[in-house]
């Protein structure tokens, strides 16, 4: 079950930006599993991409075509084509080339994504065939079809929205991503896509989508795993009338960067809470560093740890296994005498020890919460950094041992 993670709010349509969505049967008949989209002609795009070296043929491609002029945008979900090698990276080429032909745009202009299992040929064939349904079903008002089209072992799709105002003219700033296990992004979530109307000069945009992804979609983690076709794309369609952005400045900029950073942080928190088994959401607060990548190498090495996330799970406030993983997190010169740790307010270890008001039953009551926040004070600074995961269950384990039955 999904901590706290109910349906999606209203997805607020996006002028120039239109989806489609399709069955192509990739992984069982009847299933939507093409998703289609549209971009206005003049559109800008950015997008981040995996760090994973075996990066999927999709990725490849995509990595190649986003900064060109950019149409149409063609998920399935069912087969990574990952670990395909160059015949995987010619049936990406065909897909796409398929999609152009239809719509009557260049094949430069298609950019492919794909999710499901690594390493098994993609099914181009079956993935032809859908395309004219998912043309045909182009719409503004599919957001929350799409999410769904797009999911794998999520058990709810995600999506959020957000509108603003400047100068009389309505923006809107919508998006939508899949992910629930092998989630730990070095570039942004598993799949994410989010598109809006402003117009934005594609320096600012890409600019735009990298702070936003550090502060979002790069402080999730379910299991530690960097997906081989993680990919997450920011569209700017231009159809409000408003002047082009051109700088990272000014109201309209600063507006739509709140905006833009709002619905990446709904997104990548719903991928946690939508985490394969999970029955807990974790924040991990890391203060006082020296550095932001100590606080982020201790917050890491908490939130990877799977005696730690078998102890939320089993709401165990086996709080020595957090001071463990906070020393082995490789922070140089640690002063464990300086570090204090908490269950959301109530202090655990002070100084490095047990702190002398903590107790048994403070610990299990906050463990026995949906959400916790584990707070860590490094005593070396003034950095912080916060990172959002899961506790590990017998549902994650079952849910991977039969993921390919």
């Amino acid at each position: 079950m999904a901590v706290g993670l109910g349906p999606m709010s209203t997805l607020h349509p996006v002028p120039g930006f239109e989806l489609g969505i399709a069955s192509a049967g990739i992984k069982r008949p009847g299933r939507k599993d093409i998703v289609v989209m549209r971009c206005a002609e003049g559109s800008t795009v950015a997008g981040v991409f995996t760090t994973n070296a075996f990066c999927a043929a999709p990725v490849i491609l995509a990595r190649k075509r986003f900064l060109g002029p950019v149409r149409y945008l063609l998920t399935n979900t069912g087969n990574a084509n990952a670990g395909t090698g160059e015949p995987g990276l010619a049936n990406a080429t065909r897909t796409c080339a398929k999609l152009a032909e239809l719509a009557g745009v260049p094949e430069n202009a298609v950019l492919p994504y794909s999710t499901g299992v690594i390493g098994e040929p993609l099914p181009v064939e079956k993935i032809e065939a859908a395309l004219p349904a998912a043309l045909a079903n182009l719409s503004v008002d599919n957001w929350a079809d799409a999410a769904a089209g797009i999911m794998t072992t999520d058990t709810l799709p995600k999506g959020a929205s957000r509108q603003f105002q400047h100068d009389g003219v309505t923006i809107t700033v919508t998006g939508i991503s899949k992910g629930a296990g092998m989630i730990k992004p070095n570039m942004a979530t598993m799949l994410g896509y989010i598109a809006t109307d402003a117009k934005v000069a594609q320096g600012v945009l890409q600019d735009l989508l990298r702070d936003a992804s550090n502060k979002s979609f790069n402080r999730i983690t379910i299991d530690g795993d960097t997906s081989t076709n993680d990919c997450c794309m920011l569209i700017a369609t231009g159809q409000a009338a408003l002047p082009e952005i051109t700088a990272a400045s000014g109201a309209l900029f600063a507006a739509l960067k709140q905006a833009v950073l709002e619905v990446s942080m709904e997104l990548a928190q719903a991928i946690v809470r939508d985490g394969e088994g999970a029955t807990k959401f974790v924040t991990v607060q890391v203060n006082g560093g020296a550095t932001h990548q100590e606080c982020l190498d201790v917050g890491y090495a908490v939130s990877h740890s799977p005696l730690i996330k078998t102890a939320l799970f089993a709401s165990d406030p086996n709080w020595g296994r957090i001071l463990a993983a906070v020393g082995r997190a490789g922070v140089p010169d640690l002063d464990v005498s300086l570090i204090d740790v908490f269950l959301d307010d109530v202090a655990i270890a002070s100084r490095g020890c047990r702190a002398t008001s903590y107790t048994e039953d403070q610990g299990a009551k906050v463990m026995a919460q949906e959400e916790i926040t584990i707070r860590i004070d490094l005593g070396r600074g003034t950095c912080s950094e916060t990172i959002w995961t899961t506790d590990l269950s017998h549902e994650y384990v079952k849910i991977n041992a039969e993921y390919r039955t």
